[in-house]
């Protein structure tokens, strides 16, 4: 049974972009292929929550690879599309400096497959924010629907 949701997606205007690519940019080094956050639509400050996300499209580099004839995402680059969140959410909302590194993966569920076609919305909880390292719950919904949850740690290096 998948975890419960870390806020209620129902109550935030998903067409806004709070943070475009543009800004993505500015804080993620990541480009071409292993670019993975399109937008950030939401975030409050306060309770270290952020919402984004990556439209998935028949032009990603894994598709003609990872499966032939049936396109799923791979889990690690579900991954890493949750460190880019969280390392768009220290660098810009609290301002964290330097280069953001991904330090560490622990408990990661991989629930249903993630094909071309589909919006992963990333939900993410900030739980432990200490000096220049952090620690973040992040949860991939796919049509209302989780399809992976990881905590993911990330320092500035």
């Amino acid at each position: 049974m998948p975890p419960p949701l870390l806020f209620d997606m129902s109550k935030i205007d998903l067409s806004q972009i709070v943070i475009d690519k543009k800004t993505i940019e500015e804080a993620n080094p990541q480009r071409f292929e292993m670019d993975q956050l399109d937008g950030v639509i939401w975030y409050d400050k306060e309770k270290f929550l952020i919402l984004g996300y990556k439209d998935i499209t028949e032009k990603e580099f894994w598709v003609k690879g990872h499966i032939p004839g049936r396109p799923l995402m791979p889990a690690v680059i579900m991954i890493e599309a949750a460190a880019q969140l969280s390392s768009v959410f220290v660098k810009k909302v609290y301002k964290l400096p330097g280069f953001i590194g991904f330090m560490s993966i622990d408990k990661a569920n991989f629930r249903r497959p993630v094909e071309p076609g589909c919006r992963l919305y990333l939900l993410g909880n900030i739980t432990e924010f200490k000096s220049r390292k952090y620690v973040c719950v992040v949860q991939g919904i796919v049509n209302g629907i989780m399809v992976f949850d990881t905590v993911i740690a990330g320092r500035d290096v």
